[in-house]
């Protein structure tokens, strides 16, 4: 089992096209650069409100089929005390790819 590795794609605009224009221009290449190297990677993404649901499960569904078969996967939410056990669960769920967890 190897190590997860995180993107931070925090502080995006408000915007849902916006933030996602941002995502895909700035992040994805970092993104795809690093999948090169690791063979599992979470997106962190800062919270945001549910118009930004719908791209990003499309960017990180996408991202896993590209990606397969390494595993990308990504948490939505602060820094906090559910961070780390969904980050745990990632590490042992090998069979888990293309999904967003939102904490609570």
């Amino acid at each position: 089992m190897s190590e997860l590795t995180f993107i931070r794609a925090r502080k995006l605009p408000a915007e849902p096209l916006d933030a996602s224009t941002h995502f895909h221009v700035e992040i994805v290449p970092l993104i795809r650069d690093t999948l090169a190297e690791v063979s599992e990677l979470v997106v962190w993404f800062s919270a945001a409100d549910h118009t930004h649901a719908a791209w990003r499960l499309a960017a990180i569904q996408e991202l896993a089929r590209e990606a397969s078969p390494k595993r990308v996967n990504a948490i939505v939410g602060d820094e906090g005390d559910a961070l780390w056990p969904t980050s745990a669960f990632l590490k042992r769920a090998e069979g888990v790819t293309g999904q967003v967890f939102t904490l609570a």
